[in-house]
């Protein structure tokens, strides 16, 4: 293994990320009924127990085996570019490990339960954004990551 890589730690990463979405999930599963909701925040954050067959937002319910086809194609270059790409830099191999890890556990919810279990409450300035969970808090975050890195060595090579 090159330097530039720390694989285990990535790996393990990954791994804990997914075990704390999968185990949030099942304890929304076991503990409240589909619509039930727990104040945790008054006005700002519930735990709100929902249901998604569909993708970010709700957009194309039902489509399941379209989800699945393409996570699997994610999942690959998400590999690929954090083998080719991620070499050295931390950043960019925090980005992908977050969006692996948050692919990997709305996939398993898909493969196991046939739905996304769904968590997460907010309202941000009076907007009820929508409902989430850990995996897909890891895709938004991997996201952000991995514009930052974009934007910063774009001002770097401009330098």
């Amino acid at each position: 293994m090159r330097k530039g890589y720390n694989i285990p730690i990535w790996s393990t990463f990954i791994l804990i990320l997914i075990i704390f979405d999968q185990l949030t999930k099942f304890l929304i599963v076991k503990s409240l009924e589909v619509g039930e909701s727990v104040k945790v925040i008054n006005h700002i954050i519930y735990i709100t127990s929902h249901r998604n067959q569909g993708a970010a937002w709700g957009i194309l319910q039902g489509k399941m085996w379209l989800f699945y086809i393409v996570t699997i194609v994610v999942l690959v270059i998400l590999i690929v570019f954090f083998k080719n790409e991620g070499y050295g830099k931390p950043l960019t191999q925090l980005g992908l490990s977050l969006l692996i890890a948050g692919s990997i556990g709305n996939f398993i919810d898909r493969l196991f339960r046939g739905e996304v279990v769904d968590f997460v409450d907010t309202y941000i300035f009076g907007y009820n954004f929508p409902i989430f969970n850990v995996a897909d808090a890891s895709l938004t975050i991997g996201v952000i990551v991995l514009i930052l890195v974009i934007l910063f060595e774009s001002k770097e090579e401009k330098a």
